[in-house]
């Protein structure tokens, strides 16, 4: 059963990612009509006698499957191009953390409050094993927050799907990507780039709370 569920996407946790969710379903529409109407066609020539060998050209038969293809395109790319923009864009941050990737840990700076922290993965039994970390991130629940994320050494990928948040650590760059979680709860993710021997021992714990919980947190740091 547990293979089963690891087909579909996470449940999502922010805007970003229900819009994610969103195109996929559009994209997947379009492509099942598509596909549908080609079979529909095929069995038609094979098993209908409607095929007319004396046609040499048609031409607004020839105009009709150029200008399909291309708005159909277009029906596709315009939702896309809108999400890539919504993904990239910061609009006044309320929070900035610096993610910064290391073989094999991640380390994590709030700016705002000039506090640090590195984040390795617990080896615990009694927890989930090869996500948990010691060190937990913790961010206020509808608060929009900018990410900041790079690498020391190799590339590395700062991921959490629920989150709709995939973007690399280049080293010697500063990639930028914004986060509005909609919900309270505890959201895992890992390293999504292959970066070196322990690739598979980078987990990500984000802890999304209240206010006062966060504040508590920083204080505590």
């Amino acid at each position: 059963m547990s293979h089963w569920n690891s087909m579909y996407f996470q449940n999502a946790n922010s805007p970003i990612m229900e819009q994610l969710l969103f195109f996929h379903d559009h994209s997947m529409i379009v492509i099942s009509s598509i596909i549908s109407f080609l079979l529909i066609n095929l069995l038609s020539m094979m098993y209908l006698n409607s095929v007319n060998l004396n046609l040499n050209e048609n031409q607004t038969l020839e105009l009709i499957w150029t200008l399909m293809p291309m708005l159909l395109l277009i029906f596709i790319a315009l939702p896309s191009l809108r999400l890539l923009y919504l993904m990239e864009e910061t609009f006044s941050p309320n929070l900035t953390m610096k993610i910064i990737g290391h073989q094999w840990y991640w380390s994590y700076e709030y700016s705002d409050f000039n506090c640090s922290f590195d984040s390795f993965m617990e080896n615990s039994k009694e927890k989930f094993r090869l996500i948990e970390t010691d060190n937990k991130i913790y961010i206020p629940m509808n608060t929009f927050t900018r990410l900041l994320i790079t690498s020391a050494d190799v590339i590395h990928s700062w991921t959490i799907q629920s989150m709709g948040v995939k973007t690399d650590a280049i080293p010697g760059r500063l990639n930028q990507i914004n986060l509005y979680p909609s919900r309270p709860g505890m959201f895992y993710g890992q390293c999504s780039e292959i970066c070196g021997a322990n690739h598979s021992f980078m987990p990500i714990c984000l802890k999304i709370s209240n206010m006062n919980n966060f504040i508590n947190f920083i204080k505590s740091l």
